[in-house]
This record gives C-alpha cells, structure tokens and sequence, in this order.
C-alpha cells in the first residue's frame, strides 16, 4: 500500500515566506516523495532524484547565509520542513538533516575564501554531503577516534576507516575529523574531502533493519590527500567544531522523529476510524481511543519541545542541554508512538500491507544516531549536576 500524503499540521510560523516554504514542501512530499516511498524502501532505492529537486528547489541549505546559496531560514521553520519530509520518508527528512550537519563546519568555522568557493555548491548546487565522526572502535567515545591526518608538504595525508557514514559511497563530499595530535579531544581537526578524492572507498552498506533506502557504510581513506585550503578552522579545533554542530544535529533528529510518529499517527487515525468490528467503528473503543489520545500528546509535546530549543538557538542563546532533551524525548515517543500504531493495528500492523510496521523499524534507528539515547541523558545530567566523577 503506497504510504499516504502527510495530513497538514498547523503549525505557527514567523512569517508568509516560512508559510509558503511549508506550503511548497508538503506539494513535493505530497507529489514526489510519499507515493514512492513504501516501494523505493522496499527495494533499498536512494532517491538522489529527490535529493536533486529538493536542492533545485532551495530546500538543501536552509538554515545558512543567502550569501552562499543558502536560504537565510531560522531553525524555527528548517525543522518543520525536515518534519514535514520526514512524515513522507524518513529517507529524506534524515537525508536533508545529514546534509545539513556535514555544512556545519564550514558554515560556522570556514574561512571566508573557503566559503565562497565550495558552499554554494554544496548548499544549492546539487551536491551532497556526509558527516564522518564515528569509528569502528569509537562511537559514544567519538574524542577517541584514530583516522589520522599527517602533514605533507602544503596538504595533508589522511588514514583510517569512519563507520555509521549516512549517505557512505554516494556522497559528494565528507567533512571528516581526523587526528592531527595529541590523544584526546584537543587533537582532532576538521577536514573537507572531496568524494572522488583518490584513496577514499567506501565498504558495501550496512544490512540494516530500517531505513533500507538511506545507505549505512564505512568509509575507508587510504592515505588520502587534501590541500591545507581543505582544513576547517584550527588545528585541534575539530572536535569542539564537532560536538556544535551535533547540537544542532540532533535538533534535526527531533523533528524527523516528530514527522516520522505524525505519519503513524495519522496511519491509526485512518484505519481505526475506517475499520467495524462488533458492528461498530474501532474507533467507538474507549481503550483505542485513549491510545490514540497519548499518541497526539506524545506528538504534540516532542514538536514543542524542539521548536523551544530552535528559539533559543535563533536568539543566539545556548541550547545544548534542550537540544538533547528534544532528541531524547523525541525519539522515545516516536518508538513509542509507532509500536502503539502497529498495535492499533492488529495483525495488518505487522504485515507490509501498511507502513506502520516500516515505521517502528525506522523509528529504533532514532534512539541510536548523533548520540544514543543513554548519551543524552549524560549530557542533561551534566547541564544539571556538572561532570561525573568531580
């Protein structure tokens, strides 16, 4: 069954251009993107197709300067549209996050020669990107990793292997942090790596139990070489440049998990309300119904909570520790949310026939990418109680 056309949310928006912004998203997610969606996942199909209208649309470089291409968004209104291509397929919503982030570092810490030779291209030019932190051996513990940058001359010489790389093998480009010097998070540095630069493959993708049509894949760079005009901000600055665009990263993955857990909820809308038994709407059933009621709270709670944190970083004010409680509370209630519309369900839940059973698979992936769950409350504790062990 083809999924459904995401239902309209009415949402408050700053301005008429965020109100038509939204208005020509939900028209591409409505046309091009839910149709496909159930069969594309199915078939582990990377829409890039989309990915192309979205960047000819202006939808690739929201939240950054116009000045590079970029559309001059608060994150206000850039989450709801990764809301809104979330609730389509997750695929892309997620796509358009990760794309986002691997723009961070540049964005924000770019020299300005740097940013006015590869952002446009990268925001509105058709290119996409990827964001490698994690390793084999280093994924919680990302201020361990071993990929290793050593100087050559003008450039540098980078070895290692990144793991978990969203869009892995068919990016354009990698922002990559790598170890310049010391152990430590004070020895890590930003680099900007082309995706045909000599030296650099990527494994086949993971097999994955959701999000088959997003590719998963290690990327191994075999002394690969980039020019010092290639290094991001100063050395040993990475991992601090890093852990900032996380912040705004998992803001990203918030709403993904907001839309993700709207389409289900509007999913268990429609059947309940669609299906007789005991000669009478499911719907008619108080228990169903109070279901449905802890669904749409659970919803309504986790898009507030991550446009709260949105406000606060377009007032320039810091946002870290909400932006960890958004993606710890909203992907909690997206797994929950989709479980309860498989229940709903019944046994058409767990079948293909409906894509709720798609979704509570996509929506475990949530809980475990740009920090695990466990990570977020590490750093809420942290905000409250300051650092372990002092």
């Amino acid at each position: 069954m083809p999924d459904r056309a995401p239902q309209p949310v009415d949402r408050q928006l700053p301005t008429d251009e965020a109100r038509d912004l939204i208005s020509l998203v939900r028209d591409i997610a409505g046309r091009e993107i839910a149709p496909k969606a159930a069969g594309e996942e199915d078939a582990a199909h990377f829409p890039r197709e989309v990915f192309t209208l979205l960047s000819d649309a202006g939808l690739l470089g929201l939240p950054y300067d116009s000045e590079y291409g970029g559309g001059d968004q608060p994150y206000e209104v850039y989450l709801q549209v990764l809301e809104e291509l979330a609730a389509a397929r997750l695929t892309v919503g997620l796509g358009v996050s990760v794309h986002t982030l691997a723009c961070y570092a540049l964005a924000a810490h770019g020299a300005k020669q740097q940013q006015v030779e590869h952002l446009p291209a990268m925001l509105g030019g058709g290119l996409l990107g990827a964001y490698c932190l994690s390793e084999p051996s280093s994924g919680s513990d990302a201020a361990s990793l071993r990929t290793r940058a050593v100087r050559d001359g003008d450039g540098w010489i980078l070895t290692g292997t990144k793991a978990w790389i969203t869009h892995g093998g068919i990016a354009d480009f990698y922002t990559v942090m790598a170890r310049t010097g010391e152990e430590g998070p004070r020895g890590i540095t930003a680099f900007l790596v082309p995706g045909d630069a000599e030296g650099l493959s990527a494994a086949a993708p993971e097999r994955k139990m959701g999000l088959k049509g997003s590719p998963t894949a290690q990327v191994h760079l075999d002394g690969v070489r980039v020019g010092d005009d290639r290094r991001i901000g100063e050395e040993g600055q990475g991992f601090a440049i890093a852990l900032s665009a996380l912040d705004s990263g998992r803001l990203g993955i918030a709403a993904c998990a907001i839309g993700l857990a709207q389409a289900a909820l509007d999913e268990a809308v429609a059947y309940v309300t669609g299906r007789q038994q005991f000669g009478r709407p499911v719907s008619d059933f108080q228990g169903l119904r109070f279901m449905l009621a802890d669904m749409a709270t659970q919803i309504e709670a986790g898009r507030a909570l991550y446009l709260a944190a949105a406000r606060l970083r377009d007032a320039g004010r810091p946002f870290a520790p909400q932006a960890a409680m958004a993606k710890l509370h909203c992907t909690d209630a997206a797994m929950r949310v989709t479980t309860d519309a498989v229940q709903l369900l019944g046994g058409y839940g767990y079948t293909a026939d409906f894509p709720v059973e798609r979704y509570m698979r996509e929506a475990k992936v949530l809980q475990i990418v740009e920090g695990t769950n466990q990570i977020q409350r590490m750093v809420i504790a942290r905000h409250l109680a300051g650092p372990e062990g002092r």
